[in-house]
């Protein structure tokens, strides 16, 4: 049941944090449109500089393959092979995270994993050669020259651009706030100001002034308290706040700075493995990375228009067959547009087929469930039962909106109330919102508990991977046989 609303805002919706968060005076912010006091973020920062830093580390493992494999090209007059290890080196270097080095990585932190892969790389290649071109097969001794020869030139290379690195980072320092318990930030700040190597400069602490945190300590940092997301606005925006430390886990923090194109570090906790370099004086860290952008977002996107542009068009019959059974049986406004909330609080427009028309906008925003309206016609009632009434989102896919799978998209008035009352709701639009997904084939449509629904959806994000969602469109298109409705 929803309420025809064409218009979408042109910023990204402000979003409210959830109750689990760590810092407990941020104000709860709902992305209602026309709302008075709600914080108008500026648009969505990418992450230019995390791919202006991966740019010489490209440039020095692709010049590093050439002098390797350079000779070896030009006596067999074959560049083919040259590319094929170009490019695997380029994707298993990526894979493996090489091209978003930590604070103080070096070449020595590297090196293990660089020595693996160019030797991946340089096997495919040779196998590759004597299967397609036996001609020119690679001899053990020529193979074993060239595998030397690209690591130590490897080395030379990326070890240059680490110390290029670390030297503007001394000289050029990035704004950052440290997010925790007042008095521990207070003292990480202190020892990340005497040491500049890092290149961050601390510049706040977010913390909260309710339990007696003044707005200007008189620690040894003198830095100023933060505890409302308006003052973290604008900490963010005077300083150029570019990293956020987090010395505890708040997930809501770190998707709101996270929306900021700020770099997100978690520091001090408990962790085993990775390079001896990724610590902050002594604090081991790690790189908090978005969903999104840690899971193959690319994937997920050609799987959406891949599946949904052509169920688009099979669909149309189907489409058309709905739409005059609408137009007869409840009038003119066969489709309606209602505003949800997607990834990161951004508010979009979603479309239905309209299967009821409520009495006005407050209704349509705020009526929770409509399923035994008894002013819902035959024909709006079959539509929600079957979910035909969905299947105009495949449209919104299509445009970006929305995916196949992900959490089901709420009405704002509703996001900002279960934000309130259920932990980790907000949490659930760190995806794409979706058509489909966990919670649905696991029943929870409709009137359902929505603490069941938040631990779902968060599942799903945290354990997200391509097959998971062709398991999930597969379990969707079999409980169509059996439709429920909502």
């Amino acid at each position: 049941m929803t309420t025809e609303s064409t218009s979408v805002p042109s910023a990204p919706g402000a979003w409210p944090p959830a109750s689990r968060g760590h810092a407990p005076g941020l104000a709860s912010l709902a992305p209602r449109r026309g709302a008075a006091d709600r914080l108008a973020l500026p648009p969505r920062r990418s992450a230019t500089r995390t791919r202006s830093a991966a740019v010489p580390l490209l440039a020095a493992d692709a010049l590093a393959v050439l002098l390797a494999a350079g000779p070896l090209a030009e006596a067999h007059r074959e560049i083919r092979p040259l590319l094929l290890i170009v490019a695997v080196v380029l994707v298993l270097n990526g894979r493996a995270g090489l091209y978003r080095p930590g604070p103080l990585t070096s070449v020595l932190d590297e090196l293990p994993a660089l020595a693996a892969r160019i030797g991946v790389a340089w096997c495919a290649a040779a196998a590759a050669v004597a299967a397609y071109t036996p001609a020119l097969a690679i001899g053990p001794a020529a193979l074993c020259s060239a595998y030397a020869t690209q690591l130590v030139a490897v080395c030379l290379l990326r070890g240059a651009v680490h110390a290029r690195r670390r030297r503007t980072a001394r000289a050029h320092p990035r704004s950052a706030l440290v997010v925790g318990g007042t008095a521990a930030a207070r003292q990480f700040a202190t020892a990340l100001g005497q040491h500049p190597e890092y290149g961050i400069r601390p510049v706040g602490i977010v913390g909260d002034r309710q339990n007696g945190d003044s707005p200007q300590p008189a620690g040894e940092t003198g830095l100023p308290v933060l505890s409302t997301t308006e003052e973290i606005h604008r900490a963010v925006i005077q300083n150029t706040v570019l990293d956020a430390v987090f010395l505890t886990d708040d997930p809501a923090l770190v998707m709101l700075f996270q929306h900021y194109g700020c770099t997100t570090w978690r520091v001090g906790e408990q962790r085993h493995g990775g390079p001896m370099g990724e610590h902050l004086w002594g604090h081991g860290c790690r790189r908090l990375v978005p969903p999104a952008e840690r899971r193959g977002v690319t994937a997920k996107r050609v799987l959406d228009v891949t599946l949904a542009g052509p169920a688009l068009v099979f669909a149309l019959p189907v489409l058309l067959l709905c739409a005059v059974a609408v137009r007869l049986a409840d009038g003119p406004g066969v489709l309606f547009h209602q505003e949800r909330v997607g990834q990161n609080g951004r508010l979009f427009t979603l479309l239905k087929f309209r299967t009821l028309r409520p009495a006005d906008e407050t209704e349509s925003a705020t009526r929770w469930n409509v399923a035994n309206d008894r002013r819902m016609s035959a024909v709006g009632s079959f539509l929600r039962r079957t979910s035909l009434d969905e299947l105009p989102q495949l449209w919104n896919v299509l445009r970006g909106d929305m995916s196949l799978v992900g959490p089901r998209p709420e009405r704002p008035y509703f996001v900002s109330q279960f934000s309130k009352i259920h932990a980790g709701y907000a949490d659930r639009h760190r995806m794409p919102v979706g058509l489909t997904g966990l919670a649905q084939v696991h029943g929870l449509r409709g009137d359902t508990s929505i603490e069941d629904r938040c631990r779902f959806d968060n599942h799903y994000i945290d354990h997200w991977s391509f097959w998971q969602d062709i398991r999930i469109l597969l379990r969707t298109a079999a409980g169509l046989v059996r439709p429920a409705g909502s």
